[in-house]
C-alpha cells in the first residue's frame, strides 16, 4: 500500500528534526567538550611541531619521520584492556577516574615538550613528543570509550559527528592557534597555553556522569595462575575473539585501514609544503583560523546528516570519493606556488573532506563494537588504531617520498592511494547483513542483542 505523500513528507520532517535535536542534548555537547580534549595534543608532535622544526632547519626527511612518536595511536589497544580492567587512581569510576588521571600527566608532559630546543637537543624532544602522543592515546581511548558507552540509539551518529567536531577543532586551536602565539610569544608560550586548554577536559569528566554498563555475570572463583589466566583471557581475548567472529574481519581491518591513509599521507607533509612555498606562520595560521574552522564544522556536521540519510555504507563510499578528491587541491597548491587564494582553497578542502569522511568511519568503527560490552576500549581502540596505523608507519615516509617525487606528483598519490579500500564496504556489508539503505540511527537503533552475526 503506497504511503499518502503529505504523511511521508511530515514522517521525513519529523526525523530530520528528530536527529537534529540530538546535537542539543547534554550527552551529545558533552562529547563535543570530550573531542576538544582530544584533538589539542595530536598536532603538538604532528604539523606544529614539523612546522617548528622546519622553521629551526631541520631537514625534511628527519621533520617528516617525526610522525613516527605517534605511533602510541596505532597501538593504544595494546594498553587499552588495562584502562578497561584496572580500578584508576582517582575512585570516580572506571572512565572518568583514569580520564581525569591521564589529562593531568598529559598536561606536565606538554609542558615539557614546550620547554625542549630542536636545535641542540632533538633526540630529548622526540622523548617528550613520544610521551606526549602516548598520553594523548591513553586519553582517547578513555574518550572513546566514554563516547560509545554514553551514546547510543538516536545518539549515535550526532556523538560521531560530535567528536569529530571537537577533535578537529581542537586540531585547529593548536595547530592554527600554536603558530599564531608562537609568532608573537615563542614556541613555549604556544604549547603552555595548549596544555592549560586540555585542562577543560578535566573539568568535563568531573562534571559528566560515568557511563551504565550492564554487570558482569560472577565468575567462579580462582586462585594462582588460574586467575590470571581468566582475567587476561577476560581483559584481552575475549574482545578480540569476539570480533573476529564477524565474517570478512581480516577484510573490515583492511578497509579500515586504506580509508584514511591518502588523507593521512597528505597531512603529515601540508605544512612543511606551505613553509617551502615561502608561507609565514601567520598566513598559514590566518588562514586555517578563518577558512579552517568553518569548514571543520560544516564537514563533521554535513558528514552526521548524510550518515544519517544514506546510511553508513553509502555514505562511507560518498565521503571517502570526496576525501581523495579533496588532496588535489594540495596539487593546485604545489604548482601555483605562493599563492593565499590557493591556501585558503586547500585548507577548506582539506578540513570540509577530511570531517565528512571522519564522521562516516567513526559512525562505522562505533556500530562495530558490541554494545553494552564490558570491554568497549579495548575493542574501539582496536578498530581506530587501525586508521591510525596509515598516519603514523605509512606516513611518516612523506617527506622521503615528496622528495623523490616531487610535491605535486606526491600529492597526486595521495588522492588514489586510498580509493580500494571503498569497494570492500559493500562487499563487507552484504556478508555482515549491514542494510545500507537505512539511515545509521536506525541500523544503531536495531543492534541484536547478541552482536555477532551468524
Amino acid at each position: 500500500m503506497n504511503e499518502n505523500p503529505a504523511t511521508k513528507h511530515a514522517r521525513t520532517r519529523t526525523n530530520w528534526r528528530r536527529a537534529l535535536a540530538a546535537y542539543t542534548e547534554p550527552r551529545v555537547l558533552q562529547v563535543l567538550a570530550l573531542g576538544l580534549s582530544s584533538g589539542l595534543p595530536l598536532l603538538l608532535t604532528y604539523s606544529t611541531l614539523q612546522v617548528w622544526m622546519s622553521t629551526a632547519g631541520v631537514r625534511r626527511a628527519t621533520v617528516g619521520a617525526i610522525a613516527l612518536v605517534g605511533t602510541s595511536y596505532a597501538f593504544k589497544f595494546v594498553w587499552a584492556p588495562i584502562l578497561d580492567r584496572v580500578p584508576p587512581p582517582l575512585p570516580l569510576g572506571r572512565r572518568r577516574g583514569w580520564g581525569i588521571t591521564i589529562q593531568i600527566l598529559l598536561i606536565g608532559a606538554i609542558l615539557a615538550l614546550g620547554s625542549s630546543d630542536p636545535k641542540h637537543n632533538l633526540r630529548l624532544m622526540a622523548a617528550f613528543a613520544v610521551l606526549v602522543a602516548f598520553l594523548s592515546a591513553s586519553q582517547d581511548i578513555v574518550i572513546d570509550a566514554w563516547r560509545v558507552e554514553s551514546t547510543t540509539g538516536d545518539q549515535l551518529a550526532p556523538g560521531a559527528a560530535m567528536i569529530q567536531a571537537g577533535y578537529r577543532i581542537g586540531m585547529l586551536v593548536s595547530g592554527a592557534g600554536g603558530l599564531l602565539i608562537a609568532a608573537y610569544a615563542g614556541w613555549f608560550a604556544a604549547y603552555a597555553t595548549m596544555a592549560a586548554l586540555v585542562g577543560a577536559g578535566v573539568v568535563v569528566f568531573w562534571l559528566a556522569p560515568e557511563p551504565k554498563v550492564p554487570a558482569e555475570a560472577p565468575q567462579a572463583a580462582d586462585s594462582g595462575w588460574h586467575a590470571v589466566r581468566r582475567a587476561i583471557s577476560r581483559a584481552v581475548i575475549v574482545p578480540f575473539r569476539d570480533f573476529m567472529r564477524r565474517p570478512l574481519w581480516p577484510v573490515i581491518l583492511i578497509a579500515i585501514f586504506g580509508y584514511k591513509l591518502g588523507e593521512a599521507m597528505a597531512g603529515v607533509m601540508s605544512s612543511p609544503l606551505y613553509i617551502s612555498l615561502g608561507f609565514s606562520l601567520p598566513e598559514i595560521a590566518a588562514a586555517s583560523k578563518v577558512f579552517g574552522f568553518f569548514s571543520i564544522t560544516a564537514g563533521v556536521m554535513l558528514g552526521g546528516v548524510v550518515t544519517t540519510r544514506y546510511g553508513i555504507v553509502r555514505s562511507l563510499i560518498l565521503c571517502g570519493i570526496l576525501q581523495s578528491a579533496g588532496n588535489l587541491f594540495f596539487v593546485l597548491q604545489a604548482v601555483g606556488g605562493h599563492h593565499i587564494g590557493y591556501l585558503a582553497l586547500c585548507v577548506t578542502a582539506e578540513n570540509l573532506t577530511g570531517g565528512m569522511a571522519g564522521t562516516a568511519l567513526i559512525t562505522y568503527i562505533s556500530s562495530l563494537c558490541s554494545p553494552g560490552f564490558t570491554a568497549t576500549a579495548t575493542q574501539y581502540a582496536l578498530l581506530s588504531s587501525i586508521t591510525l596505523l596509515g598516519r603514523t608507519v605509512v606516513a611518516s615516509s612523506g617527506g622521503w617520498l615528496s622528495e623523490k617525487m616531487g610535491w605535486a606528483w606526491f600529492f597526486v598519490m595521495t588522492s588514489v592511494v586510498g580509493l580500494p579500500a571503498l569497494l570492500l564496504f559493500p562487499w563487507i556489508a552484504r556478508r555482515n547483513d549491514l542494510n545500507e539503505g537505512k539511515p545509521a540511527l536506525d541500523s544503531a537503533e536495531a543492534e541484536p542483542e547478541d552482536p555477532v552475526p551468524s
